[in-house]
């Protein structure tokens, strides 16, 4: 399975470094033009509000002509918009080069389909893991490369690495990555399938659990190197070291006991983990005050992201028909990408105004629902697992009496 998923692992793990070099670093960037945390937030938010109206176009896209072109096309906007940001004089100029990448941003919807494209559906939860340890591998060391060139060369620099590496994945998806749909004979999802799916009871709740916990996790994304910087006076390049920190755990989570406790106990027990554990670790936020209780809250974030997510994203493709793949993929990427655009001004505007005890408010709440969501699917699967051996039971000693008889 490794083998086939390979190359799209490598993209994956080059278009995360580089994205992970502007995470840490953006917040600082936009403060050193003036503006407020809630401008911060604004920003993320423009750079989801693109993607969300993009994710469902390019999943759809991704359908009709294949992931590998809408990949191309993707990068090629992605390496445009970090050329811009590199060389952003005002705070205008940020805001339209993020909005240029978020626009062209179909990457993780059509890298997840990708992926259902050319795994079995019991071998998908474990593949997503490893799609999340090749992500959690290029938080390793994009924070680490981009903190290095911000404290020689100033900002410019890690966004030209950025644009850079961007270029790179573009080479290799070019000269390396096959594609994984034919597009010949293949039905296209037209708009009655889509909202048949999004219908359907086997899919609709997996997006809107999918859903909740992403709005936890942006929430979170948003603020959470401006809680660095406000509880425990982290710097830029501090921030940038410790998120690397926490992308060696997830790595080590992701290729270690992850796979081997999807396959132990299944996509939904999985995910209920991980969704707990990311929801005690944002309830333990107002506790933060020393780098000792920083440590708990993101050691338990990191073991919720391992898990919740790979299983989730397995069941919802387990969900839908082959050709609407790449489309209610989009959709999800949508849905992300709306959390996006919503959460990060509401969780940064409580920090400035209320201070570090207040950051994680947000992400506890919806991390709750999405726990809740979880256990109660669980339950009714439960059930209906024991109604249906119950029936099968009755029927066996049916048959038995009558061959008796």
């Amino acid at each position: 399975m490794i083998a086939r998923i390979l190359p799209i692992l490598g993209v994956t793990f080059i278009d995360i470094l580089g994205f992970s070099i502007l995470l840490p670093i953006l917040p600082y960037f936009v403060k050193s033009f003036g503006s407020s945390d809630v401008v911060v937030g604004l920003l993320f938010s423009t750079f989801a509000a693109c993607q969300f109206f993009a994710g469902p176009v390019w999943g759809n896209l991704s359908d009709r002509i294949g992931r590998k072109m809408v990949l191309i096309v993707s990068q090629i906007g992605a390496t445009i918009g970090w050329m811009m940001l590199a060389f952003a004089h005002t705070i205008a100029m940020v805001f339209i080069a993020r909005m240029v990448e978020g626009a062209s941003g179909g990457n993780l919807s059509v890298t997840q389909a990708y992926v259902a494209d050319l795994v079995e559906p019991k071998q998908r939860g474990r593949a997503f893991a490893y799609v999340g340890a090749a992500f959690s591998a290029g938080i390793v060391f994009g924070p680490v490369l981009g903190g290095v060139l911000l404290e020689r060369y100033g900002f410019r620099a890690p966004f030209l690495a950025a644009a850079g590496l961007q270029l790179l994945t573009l080479a290799i998806t070019i000269v390396m990555l096959p594609e994984s749909r034919s597009g010949a004979g293949a039905e296209v999802a037209t708009v009655a399938h889509i909202r048949r799916s999004l219908q359907d009871p086997r899919v609709s709740p997996v997006l809107l659990q999918m859903w909740a916990i992403s709005l936890a996790l942006y929430a979170w994304f948003g603020v959470y190197a401006l809680l660095l910087q406000a509880a425990l006076h982290f710097s830029a390049s501090q921030t940038s070291f410790f998120f690397a920190a926490f992308g060696v755990l997830s790595v080590i989570l992701q290729l270690g006991p992850v796979p081997r406790l999807i396959d132990a106990v299944g996509d939904r027990r999985s995910s209920n983990i991980g969704i707990l554990c990311a929801f005690t670790g944002f309830a333990a936020v107002p506790l933060i005050h020393s780098l000792a209780t920083l440590l708990p809250t993101f050691l338990l974030f990191a073991v919720g992201l391992s898990l919740a997510r790979p299983g989730l994203s397995s069941m919802l493709t387990a969900s839908v028909p082959e050709n609407q793949r790449g489309t209610i993929l989009g959709v999800s990427s949508a849905l992300d990408n709306l959390s996006g655009f919503s959460m990060p001004p509401l969780s940064t505007g409580l920090l400035g105004r209320y201070g570090p005890p207040w950051a994680g408010a947000i992400s506890t709440f919806f991390s709750l629902i999405a726990l809740l969501m979880g256990l109660s699917a669980q339950r009714k699967e439960q059930g209906a697992l024991s109604s249906a051996e119950a029936h099968l039971t009755q029927e066996a000693g049916q048959t038995l009496a009558g061959s008796s008889t």
